[in-house]
């Protein structure tokens, strides 16, 4: 038994991430943004910190959460989409990096450890 056996962690797959692969369904997310809010979250695969930032998110987020979507993005098979959200957010590009839309303007960025699923879930119930 590890020192880390007893921590449990929610089942990936059934996280409802929707994975962004093209810029048709980022521009689909945007204009999505004014009937439903829309989280982004930009994870670099090939990154320990993004890696645990994502599992951070996972864990803390309320799975009761319904008027929302959840969209993540890989960097590194991606990473024109990433260019595209801060072309069309303003947000400089950052990994792991959260950005939550409403109305097609930006309510909330972070990055790496400032990334807080709680918070995020608030400006959502709001």
């Amino acid at each position: 038994m590890g020192i880390f056996s007893g921590l449990k962690s929610k089942d990936k797959a059934a996280f409802p991430w929707i994975e962004l692969t093209s810029i048709e369904e980022l521009n689909a997310a945007f204009e999505s943004s004014t009937s439903r809010t829309v989280v982004l979250f930009k994870h670099s695969t090939r990154c320990s910190i993004s890696s645990m930032a994502k599992a951070r998110f996972e864990n803390n987020w309320n799975s009761d959460i319904e008027n929302c979507d959840l969209y993540y993005l890989d960097l590194i098979a991606n990473r024109n989409i990433s260019n595209e959200i801060a072309e069309i957010t303003g947000v400089e590009h950052q990994s792991p990096q959260a950005i939550v839309l409403k109305n097609k303007q930006v309510i909330y960025e972070a990055t790496h450890s400032s990334i807080d699923a709680k918070e995020i879930e608030e400006l959502i119930k709001a």
